[in-house]
């Protein structure tokens, strides 16, 4: 059975030791998508919403967020990232937003990635939510990691 790395042997709650660990260059894409009306879709593609730009803003977030990791999930190790992208791809009734963390460091970064998604994601519920309360986050999930000693993940 493989041991839960936050857990102590007595299993209380641990801050994973990694300054053993070799630095490796490490990235994690991550992905998710938001369901809603044709007509809120309509206003995200055409930048025509109440709250102007939802994609700017929900891009700058989805990076703030990755950044800020550290901060927001318990345990999690502060990271100095090299670089964060946060890309959407507009469906026939979603938008699925898809984010990239990278750095060399001794830990990896499929938190950063995913905390980018769904902040993303949840900025463009904020934009929107004037025009669908209806809308749908789904999906959230690790499309890849790389580096590290376990070496590179896919999804299946």
């Amino acid at each position: 059975m493989t041991r839960l790395t936050h857990l102590d042997e007595s299993g209380a709650a641990r801050m994973v030791d990694v300054g053993g660990k070799p630095e490796t260059a490490r990235s994690a894409t991550a992905t998710g998508r938001i369901r809603m009306s044709p007509e809120a879709l309509h206003a995200i593609r055409d930048g025509s919403g109440p709250k102007g730009d939802v994609l700017a803003a929900a891009r700058i977030a989805g990076i703030m967020a990755a950044k800020r990791t550290g901060d927001l999930i318990p345990l999690c190790h502060p990271l100095a990232l090299d670089a964060v992208t946060v890309d959407f791809t507009f469906a026939d009734d979603s938008v699925e937003v898809t984010a990239r963390a990278s750095l060399t460091g001794r830990t990896g970064v499929e938190m950063e990635a995913m905390t980018a998604v769904s902040l993303a994601l949840l900025t463009i519920y904020d934009m929107a939510k004037a025009i669908d309360k209806g809308m749908v986050i789904e999906s959230i999930r690790l499309l890849e990691k790389t580096g590290g000693k376990s070496g590179t993940w896919r999804a299946a």
